[in-house]
């Protein structure tokens, strides 16, 4: 579902990521860990076709992000942890912008709509202008308009960040759902403890480069998740 392969990204003469592979198949919930500045969120941006990169190609459902970005963003959909919506509209017409984007018929977009405000408690809130919408309110509708499509990929980064603890239960229920229908999750988290409870598989980056990745149990072993990033932090 994604394939990125031998990834290098530049900005200027620092070298932000480093020969960068993984394989991300349809039904794994994968997790992306590392220190501030270890390379996650660039990686997460060239993967969405919002960077561009130096060396390496990236696929989407086996669509080449640098030859065909519109089909490859098609298949994807992609929520920061510090969403930039657009303030000025209601929360309703920004779902409905979104939809438009996508060609998402009425009757289908209505249904995913209801059903997801709902779920986040968010239906009374749709008329309300996003600028008076908490972090917490944006990041909801974030969720929510990404999955208005029904993408095959969801890339996430720090995608807990904000949300309240009703709303992160139901967030990693939809996550479970998503793969569970075929799709793929790849995200990026501080919080060691859910990423080792959620994820089938983990990559853990370093310094622009991958040092370890596969299931769970092989990465973390006989310890906990927290233990391994910690001890390979100090190698």
């Amino acid at each position: 579902m994604l394939r990125i392969e031998h990834l290098t990204k530049k900005y200027g003469d620092k070298v932000a990521v480093e020969d960068l592979s993984l394989h991300i198949q349809p039904g794994e919930l994968y997790g992306f860990i590392g220190h501030n500045g270890a390379g996650k969120t660039t990686t997460i941006k060239c993967s969405c076709g919002l960077l561009s990169f130096d060396e390496g190609e990236i696929f989407v459902n086996g669509v080449n992000v640098k030859d065909n970005p519109i089909q490859a963003k098609r298949d994807l959909a992609y929520i920061p942890d510090n969403p930039n919506l657009f303030e000025y509209l209601s929360g309703i017409d920004y779902l409905n912008f979104v939809a438009d984007i996508f060609e998402i018929d009425k009757a289908t977009r209505e249904n995913k709509i209801s059903k997801y405000a709902d779920q986040f408690e968010l239906t009374s809130s749709l008329a309300t202008h996003i600028s008076d919408y908490s972090h917490g309110m944006k990041q909801k509708l974030a969720i929510i308009a990404a999955l208005i499509h029904e993408p095959k990929l969801i890339v996430l980064d720090e995608p807990f960040v904000g949300l309240d603890p009703i709303a992160t239960f139901q967030f990693k229920e939809i996550m479970k759902e998503v793969c569970s229908n075929g799709g793929a999750i790849f995200f990026s988290t501080h919080i060691l403890d859910v990423a080792e409870k959620l994820c089938d598989k983990v990559a853990i980056i370093k310094d622009g480069k991958l040092i370890r990745t596969g299931t769970m149990d092989e990465v973390k072993g006989d310890t906990s998740l927290e233990e391994t990033f910690l001890e390979l932090e100090k190698e």
